[in-house]
């Protein structure tokens, strides 16, 4: 079992640990109070480089706890979330890797103060300086929102108007600002899953999955798969600092 690792891999939603947990069946999982843990060793540039791959679970609430819970248990100089996040429609395609350099809660409703200073506190910026070139992956910078629901199509301008967004999820927000309140590098890589619609001409308002969890189940299988064969090379473009 690993005290530290230099890395902890946070893996959110259910479906999206679910190819995690197939691909190391060997691995006897480690116990949490928020998700199974598997400590493994990546070979990356010729030597062997302890991480853990962490369920931390799924919307805010887990993915802050289960991120303070990684960083207290295993003291790692690099977190890393992959997962899946929604598109909007038109601006952005799905199966584009998204590389998060700045995250935003969305669903901070305050009506008592100043709504933008609200949403600021949890405003979070990446600093990606440390990533080398090249990397294992083309990628979009991008920002990603998170909010503890799924994109609500009669939502969607607003959001691109104000924020200039393309995409949103439930756990990018909470892990990005629990990683630089304690000042561990934080590398967040989520694929497109699936558009949603402001026209809603995609199905169950708007999104195109909405209502067709197995067909999330299936991108997910595949968007894992993809992250997990692309992770030491990940690892290998910030391997100077880390």
């Amino acid at each position: 079992m690993h005290d530290s690792a230099d890395t902890v891999i946070l893996i959110s939603a259910n479906a999206e640990w679910r190819p995690v947990r197939n691909r190391y069946s060997h691995i006897t999982p480690l116990s949490t109070p928020y998700g199974e843990a598997l400590p493994l060793e990546l070979e990356v540039r010729g030597r062997l480089r302890p991480v853990v791959l962490f369920h931390g679970g799924w919307g805010k609430i887990d993915a802050a706890a289960s991120t303070q819970y990684a960083i207290d248990r295993w003291r790692p100089s690099l977190l890393i979330n992959l997962g899946t996040c929604g598109g909007f429609a038109g601006d952005v395609a799905a199966g584009t890797l998204l590389l998060v350099n700045f995250t935003l809660v969305y669903d901070i409703i305050e009506q008592m103060g100043d709504p933008d200073e609200a949403l600021a506190h949890y405003a979070t910026e990446l600093d990606l300086s440390w990533l080398r070139d090249p990397l294992p992956l083309p990628a979009r910078r991008e920002m990603l929102l998170s909010a503890d629901r799924d994109i609500v199509r009669g939502e969607i301008a607003g959001l691109r108007a104000r924020y200039g967004a393309i995409a949103a999820d439930w756990e990018s927000g909470a892990i990005a600002y629990v990683a630089a309140r304690n000042g561990v590098r934080c590398l967040i890589l989520r694929v497109v899953s699936d558009l949603v619609s402001d026209a809603g001409e995609n199905g169950v308002d708007g999104g195109e999955i909405y209502g067709r969890l197995d067909l999330f189940v299936t991108r997910a299988d595949d968007i894992m798969g993809r992250l997990l064969d692309s992770l030491p090379g990940w690892l290998a473009a910030g391997l100077s600092e880390a």
